[in-house]
């Protein structure tokens, strides 16, 4: 399974909105800036996160966006989920009925369980989880250069 650069800006864009958490809304200009991806890209990639509820907007001179809810309560496979579409890395695990092989084919029992995996791992890291791991690694980088 390949993520797409849709997916992974997507994800980037979530955990800047989940480090401003709480505070005021932050422009997406500010976020195109601050991770080096294109605003226009931002713009197209929070509409789906806007439209699950993910993520909320407010207008106006102090506008922006913001997360809809505390980053501990949005894993990472919510965003996926959005962006990229279910985990299954075949069809036919996602609709057995897609081919008549399923009920003997030893490899669709393969795909399903590395597309569990990958689900359940999605599942188990937060927004909020991914923001402090990201920030061990800053200061771990920081360390060395000193």
């Amino acid at each position: 399974m390949k993520l797409s650069t849709r997916t992974r800006y997507g994800v980037r864009l979530m955990a800047a909105l989940a480090r401003n958490y709480g505070k005021n809304p932050v422009f997406l200009k500010d976020i195109a800036r601050g991770e080096n991806i294109s605003e226009k890209y931002l713009s197209l990639i929070i509409i789906p996160l806007r439209g699950v509820g993910l993520v909320s907007s407010v207008r106006g001179a102090y506008g922006g966006y913001n997360l809809s809810k505390d980053p501990s309560e949005i894993t990472l496979k919510e965003i996926v989920d959005v962006l990229e579409g279910d985990c299954s890395l075949v069809d036919c695990v996602k609709n057995p009925a897609s081919c008549p092989r399923v009920p003997t084919c030893a490899s669709h029992d393969v795909w399903a369980i590395i597309g569990g995996k990958i689900s359940e791992t999605l599942s188990s890291i937060t927004l909020d989880q991914l923001v402090k791991m990201n920030q061990e690694k800053e200061g771990n980088a920081i360390m060395q250069n000193i």
